[in-house]
């Protein structure tokens, strides 16, 4: 698996990632959570742009991420270091300390400070949440990400492979996650006792404060758990999507989306 994805082309990553979200894509349109009144095309189409911008800052940014890698291995420095473990393990510690550093807490965090939820909530503005939604973040909310994966990076002493495995973990998850898709109940609940299910996260996208400020994990349910951020809703059916000062049309066109942060909304 090391050599794997050491050498990964970057042709093959994306074909993973575009492979998994046409899967979810198709098997919303044959078996929704929802129906939405929304255009899945125009709405697919809107959510893609902002692949692209994140695209760009991930690659702009990505000397980072190698540099801190690099550091890394050459010095033996990080928390992971200090005792030795065979691979699978580094691995598996790795992929659950990127998860809580660079998913879970820069999350919260975007939550908790007012600028940062300007830019952060762009993805909250979707009232027609599937897997799409995944890949709808405001240019700036990307570099903050970039930021909270270089921190775990240099804290835990991650080699660049697990870096390159966690992505890809981290990608499907997030499209899975909010994923329109009908799970039976009991695997949706099965399942989100260790990951996070497409029904736990539908919670965090609700229009009501105190279920949006929930359920901010991407990849491992534990971490809302031990933190004491978790939310149960037993008919999600019932939720509104969105965010109630931005539920006019306009908002969920690209130009308006980029420019929401600094705009004030014109239901308030």
């Amino acid at each position: 698996m090391e050599s794997f994805f050491n050498n990964i082309p970057s042709y093959y990553r994306t074909a993973i990632l575009v492979g998994g979200l046409v899967l979810l894509w198709v098997f919303e349109g044959a078996f929704p959570r929802l129906y939405f009144k929304s255009n899945r095309y125009r709405h697919a189409g809107t959510n893609l742009f902002f692949t692209l911008t994140t695209a760009v800052v991930n690659f702009a940014l990505a000397f980072l991420i190698v540099k801190a890698c690099t550091f890394t291995a050459n010095n033996h420095f990080g928390l992971l270091y200090l005792v030795p473990l065979p691979n699978w393990l580094h691995a598996m510690l790795a992929i659950l300390m990127m998860d809580l550093i660079g998913a879970y807490l820069v999350h919260l965090i975007q939550h908790k400070i007012a600028w940062m939820w300007h830019f952060h909530k762009i993805h909250h503005i979707d009232t027609a949440v599937d897997a799409t939604t995944a890949l709808r973040h405001h240019p700036i909310e990307s570099i903050f990400r970039v930021i909270a994966l270089f921190v775990a990076v240099i804290t835990m002493g991650i080699p660049i492979w697990m870096v390159f495995l966690y992505q890809t973990i981290s990608a499907f998850m997030s499209q899975f996650n909010h994923a329109n898709i009908h799970l039976p109940k009991w695997l949706d609940n099965a399942l989100s006792w260790i990951i996070v299910s497409p029904d736990m996260h539908k919670v965090h996208h609700s229009h009501f404060q105190p279920e949006t400020d929930t359920n901010y994990a991407n990849i491992f349910s534990i971490w809302d758990r031990l933190f004491g951020t978790f939310k149960k809703v037993n008919d999600t059916t019932s939720l509104k999507y969105g965010l109630d000062e931005y539920q006019d049309e306009r908002y969920q066109q690209i130009g308006a989306l980029l420019k929401a942060p600094f705009d004030k909304p014109l239901n308030q």
